[in-house]
């Protein structure tokens, strides 16, 4: 008798019980070659991921706020103890699980996965500034707010001296708070900072000893460390000779021989390849049109009294072009090739984006290096309150972006930037973060981060060398 013939004779409690244990069976079956079914899936989904993930941490890890925060601790470089420029893994122990995260790539960069250096963009960089740590005193900080001209607009603006640390002679405020520039570890941040944006030389502000700018001390005794620690991130440093007082064609032959015999064998000392070979250090002189032509005519050509060319202290001397007009006294004082300084577009003849073009034509006809200016933008109203004409905004950087595309545009044998830390003038790269007192709201970088002004200058340091590269073998440049 067939199974469900018998089940009909069955009583009906009986037939109930043999329904069901055929639906559990049937049930228990079922439900364990589904579970076999997941188990087999599951297990080859992980035979498909690799052993090293292309896509880094497990998706979603980045959000969780904790574990988030392991990746930004422990990035503090510690100058006294690590001469090595490492990238650091950092290992934090959370709950005694440890958890091993790589910095964020949208953090600080490591440094070996940067671009080489740029030799052929030079940053201005101030080493005048202090702090009562370093210093025993506020200097460049405390910067006094200057007067105008015309003492009846004097009045009509506030007058004294800036009062640290929460009042400074700046419209930004620096991530490393009121520095002092004889710290080493500032010096080595402020390195690899460079280093971070591809920026090759660094051309420091320089005062013979015994001299310096009204507001600050002399510091050429700094120059070894910066030295230094410019070598151990692969930047070269060039000088920016101030206007001191009574500069002129013989102290200044003797100057040049002092900066060429006490640095000239550093490693790090800046060396320019020119088109006939030869490598010759480079001065950027500010403020050279005070000094008339005829004076650095004795210094800068062959027949001048107190010539320095053709000697061991030859080198290759940069003069400040303002006026339209200061291209002829150049030409007429020897010197070999022109910068524009001034980060606001429209203030001078040469710091106007306009003119570069034909300001390289020129250059080119007499065989002039030309290296225009660029700035991220420009305020200096914290020392001269009555000067908001030439404040020139960041705009998030495209202020910036555009001064660098003008330089491109002109085919320009070296490119110069106003500046590092030029924090009077508003025109640094140095990261700047927000800050506000009782009295004062300082601007910052937001809504990007601290090192946006380092990020962009990479960018375009890296535009710039290939674009360079191209015209280069034309014009007769070095490319190495």
């Amino acid at each position: 008798m067939q199974g469900w013939e018998r089940a009909k004779h069955l009583p009906f409690w009986s037939l109930k019980y043999v329904i069901m244990a055929k639906f559990r069976r049937r049930t228990c079956i079922i439900l364990s070659l589904f579970i076999l079914f997941i188990f087999s899936l599951m297990m080859g989904l992980k035979m498909l991921r690799p052993n090293k993930a292309t896509f880094g941490d497990p998706f979603g890890l980045e959000l969780l706020p904790v574990l988030h925060q392991q990746t930004r601790l422990g990035k503090d470089f510690d100058s006294q103890n690590n001469d090595k420029i490492n990238s650091e893994t950092n290992n934090k122990n959370l709950k005694s699980v440890e958890i091993t995260m790589k910095p964020s790539k949208a953090s600080e960069p490591y440094l070996e996965e940067l671009q080489p250096l740029n030799y052929y963009l030079h940053v201005f960089y101030y080493s005048w500034y202090g702090n009562p740590q370093f210093d025993g005193k506020y200097i460049h900080w405390n910067h006094p707010i200057l007067k105008h001209w015309d003492p009846r607009l004097t009045k009509n603006y506030p007058q004294g001296k800036h009062s640290p640390p929460d009042d400074i002679g700046s419209s930004f405020y620096p991530e490393l708070g009121i520095y002092s520039s004889r710290d080493p570890s500032v010096i080595e941040t402020h390195m690899k900072q460079m280093y971070s944006a591809s920026i090759g030389v660094l051309a420091l502000s320089w005062y013979p000893p015994g001299t310096n700018d009204e507001n600050g001390e002399n510091t050429d005794d700094l120059v070894p460390t910066i030295l230094d620690k410019a070598h151990k991130y692969n930047l070269k440093v060039t000088f920016h000779i101030e206007p001191y007082s009574n500069r002129d064609d013989q102290n200044m032959y003797k100057n040049v021989k002092y900066i060429i015999d006490k640095y000239g064998n550093h490693p790090a000392f800046y060396r320019y390849k020119t088109k006939t070979g030869n490598a010759l250090p480079m001065f950027y002189i500010y403020d050279s049109y005070i000094t008339k032509p005829e004076k650095w005519a004795n210094l800068l050509t062959t027949t001048g009294s107190q010539s320095i060319r053709n000697s061991p202290y030859d080198a290759l001397f940069i003069a400040l072009l303002v006026e339209s007009k200061h291209r002829y006294d150049i030409l007429q004082g020897g010197f070999d090739g022109i910068y524009t300084y001034f980060a606001t577009n429209g203030f001078t003849y040469g710091s106007s984006y306009e003119n570069w073009v034909r300001l390289k034509f020129f250059c080119d006809q007499f065989n002039l290096l030309f290296i225009p200016s660029v700035g991220p933008g420009y305020i200096d109203t914290s020392i001269r309150p009555w000067n908001a004409q030439n404040t020139r905004n960041r705009i998030s950087g495209k202020y910036y972006e555009t001064a660098l595309g003008a330089a491109l545009h002109a085919h320009p044998s070296v490119i110069s930037i106003t500046s590092f830390n030029e924090w009077h003038e508003g025109t640094q790269i140095e990261k700047a973060i927000p800050k506000r007192t009782s009295n004062t709201v300082y601007l910052d970088y937001r809504p990007h981060k601290p090192s946006l002004y380092l990020e962009l200058t990479r960018k375009w340091s890296e535009k710039y060398g290939k674009e360079r590269a191209t015209y280069a073998l034309d014009q007769k440049l070095p490319v190495s």
